[in-house]
């Protein structure tokens, strides 16, 4: 993945970000900027970058080969992979706290 070098603003920048920071909302004239009615093109998470974290952990051998035979990227496999597995468990662990409460209260 290539970083995107993010060059400093100018004093002068910074001051005309600031002017036009501190400008309240009504002030700003939008007539030149279409409202936006369709989103069914959006991507979603398109600029959403979390923060990464260097970890160590221990993978089985045969599990470490399969991801790295794939090519380029294993760590991101990985991540992908555990982020799957944990959306995944959010959306069932609704389901499964109602089935666990019914279970409990046949057994009181």
């Amino acid at each position: 993945m290539k970083k995107e070098s993010r060059r400093k603003l100018t004093r002068k920048q910074a001051k005309e970000l600031a002017t036009i920071a501190r400008r309240p909302e009504s002030e700003i004239d939008l007539a030149d900027i279409p409202e936006i009615t369709d989103w069914s093109g959006g991507i979603v998470g398109k600029f959403y970058r979390p923060i990464k974290k260097p970890v160590t952990i221990r993978v089985d051998a045969d599990v470490l080969a399969w991801l790295k035979s794939r090519g380029k990227g294993y760590q991101t496999r990985i991540n992908k992979l555990l982020r799957e597995a944990m959306q995944g468990r959010r959306r069932s662990s609704a389901g499964g706290r109602i089935r666990r409460r019914r279970h409990a209260a046949r057994n009181d």
